[in-house]
This record gives C-alpha cells, sequence and structure tokens, in this order.
C-alpha cells in the first residue's frame, strides 16, 4: 500500500508584524501620558467614607465647606448670612433640585449642619452629603 503525501504549497512571503507591534505599544503608551483626565477641580476638601456610596447623574447644586468652616456656593465663597438668598434664587420653583453638600470630614459638625439648615429653609426638597465610597 502506497502513502500519498499531499504536497503543501511554499510559504507565502509575509512581512514582520514585530515593529509594528512595537509602534502601536509605543502609540498606546504616548497617549496614555499625554491625556488630560477630568479632575475635579476646586476646593480642597476630604470627603468622609461611606460604604454605600452612589453616584449622581442629575445636574446639582453643590455646597461646599471647607476645614475651616467657609461655605462655597459653586466654587464661590458665601458668607452664611448671603447663603440663603443666593440659594433660593439658584433653586427658584424647582422644589426637586438636588442640593449636594461636599463638607471636609475635619470640618466641624456644627458649621456643616448649619449649611445644612440653610439649604433646607431656602426651599431645597432634596439634600444629600457627599461622601467617598470606602471599603
Amino acid at each position: 500500500m502506497a502513502l500519498k503525501f499531499k504536497r503543501r504549497p511554499p510559504y507565502a512571503m509575509q512581512a514582520p508584524l514585530t515593529s509594528l507591534i512595537d509602534i502601536v505599544f509605543m502609540l498606546l503608551i504616548y497617549f496614555l501620558l499625554t491625556t488630560n483626565f477630568m479632575v475635579d477641580e476646586g476646593i480642597k476638601i476630604k470627603l468622609p467614607q461611606a460604604s454605600a456610596a452612589a453616584p449622581q447623574t442629575q445636574q446639582e447644586i453643590t455646597v461646599y465647606v471647607d476645614k475651616d468652616g467657609r461655605a462655597y456656593l459653586m466654587d464661590v465663597e458665601v458668607p452664611l448670612n448671603e447663603m440663603f438668598g443666593k440659594l433660593k434664587e439658584m433653586i427658584g420653583s424647582d422644589a426637586d433640585r438636588l442640593v449636594v453638600i461636599k463638607a471636609d470630614r475635619e470640618v466641624v459638625l456644627n458649621k456643616a449642619v448649619k449649611v445644612m439648615d440653610i439649604v433646607k429653609a431656602a426651599g431645597a426638597g432634596r439634600l444629600c452629603l457627599a461622601t467617598e465610597k470606602g471599603l
């Protein structure tokens, strides 16, 4: 019994891909190093941690309270006696508008509660205290 072997066609000419792969990786590294990532710049505060933090998607009014107890309304420092009027103006007739308070974790609790009282008195229907997602 004679064995028949299939004759394979000769290998086709192929371009070397190693240099192309190196160039692709170099481009990837270049773009990773030069890309500007969105960073929330503004008042330097350290948020308290919570295990059930959920991201918010609706446009909200943000009130910051730094560790010295100064209040900021949308990145502008506002004295507490003027905060009520400005918040009332921003909330307007939208009683369902979300107001987020971002208080530094080292702030005296009394100062954060004062800001929360002002926000609630200004007519905010929804009020939340921002936290960082903890372990």
